[in-house]
């Protein structure tokens, strides 16, 4: 089937183009907008204007497309964890690498994100990145060099992100929150290259869910001690200073510039949590 009729069998891109196209928005920003209502204080009389709103509200849900109202996302909603959740249950122990979509080729943290999932993937891990270019290309295109799975969750957006040509699984999604709980229930670390809004994003969600102890403890790793330094020092200096955090949760970051010793970092870890797991089969209270 040609045309609209299509529209299931199309990526996140291509949708996020067509919509684009129409002046139209994604569903994620749709999902999480709602329309502007007008301020009325208690005290004051309700305004003509809203009163003849709210008559002919009935009027319009008659004509209005169901299918567009928040309920009916619901569904949508459901149908992209259970896509997930079926497609990646059967991955193996995997690593999310995450970093900026606009890191060339040409840049050092390229190299070294190709490098540290290349140890991790020959270590026996799978690599799961955003699918997209920049660090993430370089993690996955690390996963193949190594010999082991590489996956990619794509999102929808309105630039940069299109899938790189070095994915064995590829799944797309409309809905960010979906993809980061994907994130976090199939991978055994993070490792934080340099990034922007997203990577931190990704950081700070892992640090929430591990202080609060949502997921059970494991490594986030920070590549790039010059790049990181100065987040690390307003952490302890000032986060700490004030006692918004607590000193032990600066042990939840690690950093390193070296792609072995992270490999090494992960691989410890894997194995301690591993070994926790066969002394108390009670400990995972995670989503994981």
């Amino acid at each position: 089937m040609n045309g609209s009729g299509n529209h299931r069998d199309k990526t996140a891109t291509e949708r996020y183009n067509a919509l684009r196209q129409k002046g139209a928005v994604t569903d994620d920003e749709r999902l999480l907008s709602r329309p502007t209502q007008p301020l009325v204080s208690p005290n004051q009389p309700v305004p003509h204007e809203r009163i003849k709103e709210e008559e002919h509200a009935f009027e319009r849900a008659l004509n209005f497309d169901y299918t567009m109202t928040d309920p009916w996302r619901v569904f949508r909603i459901m149908s992209e964890f259970v896509n997930g959740f079926d497609v990646l249950a059967h991955i193996p122990p995997s690593i999310a690498i995450f970093g900026s979509a606009r890191t060339k080729p040409d840049d050092p943290s390229y190299a070294a994100a190709t490098e540290t999932a290349r140890l991790l993937a020959q270590a026996g891990f799978g690599i799961i990145t955003g699918g997209g270019p920049g660090i993430m290309e370089a993690a996955n295109k690390g996963a193949q060099e190594g010999g082991n799975l590489s996956i990619g969750c794509n999102i929808e957006l309105p630039f940069e992100q299109s899938s790189n040509p070095y994915l064995d699984i590829s799944l797309d999604f409309r809905y960010f929150f979906v993809r980061k709980t994907l994130f976090m229930k199939y991978s055994s670390a993070f490792v934080i290259f340099p990034g922007g809004f997203g990577t931190m994003d990704e950081l700070f969600e892992a640090l929430t869910l591990i202080q609060t102890k949502k997921v059970s403890n494991f490594p986030v790793i920070l590549y790039g001690s010059a790049y990181w330094g100065g987040l690390m020092n307003w952490l302890r200096e000032t986060m700490l200073g004030v006692e918004n955090i607590s000193p032990k949760d600066l042990d939840l970051l690690l950093i390193s510039d070296d792609p072995a010793e992270i490999c090494t970092l992960v691989c410890e870890a894997y194995q301690h949590n591993s070994q926790l797991e066969k002394v108390d089969r009670t400990r995972e209270t995670s989503i994981r």
